[in-house]
């Protein structure tokens, strides 16, 4: 309860703040294009985030990072769906970690299988010689 209030002041302050610096009007465009941009990315949400699954398999995509870019992707539009600043704020960094997963984490190939101790293996392969002119009665 005590961080909802701190919540609610916060965004408070960082509105009164922002409709200072650039206007009443220019607020309200603010809140305007925010709203209407999250709830464009929350429409378009079921794409994304089957995208980031159908990934998994194609580019070594951590199912981890998956979720976490899908509920992110999520949390985000709504962020920006509530009127504020702060909401706004924080929309677009959850937005910013989404592109981050999406782009910049992804599972290392591994080039070299090998272990140490297997330079003395050697790859055999077995041939049955058991034909019908061999057997013997």
């Amino acid at each position: 309860m005590l961080y909802l209030l701190g919540y609610f002041i916060i965004e408070l302050l960082a509105s009164i703040k922002l409709g200072i610096t650039i206007g009443f009007g220019w607020s309200v465009v603010w809140v305007l294009v925010t709203s209407f941009v999250g709830a464009l990315l929350l429409r378009l949400s079921p794409y994304a985030i089957m995208d980031s699954f159908q990934r998994l398999g194609v580019e070594r995509f951590n199912i981890l990072n998956a979720q976490n870019a899908a509920i992110s992707y999520v949390l985000g539009a709504i962020l920006l769906i509530i009127p504020g600043v702060f909401s706004d704020i924080l929309g677009i960094i959850l937005l910013g970690y989404t592109i981050y997963l999406r782009i910049f984490t992804k599972i290392p190939h591994k080039k070299n299988f090998k272990k140490e101790g297997d330079d003395d293996v050697i790859d055999v392969e077995i041939i049955d010689s058991t034909h019908s002119d061999d057997i013997r009665s």
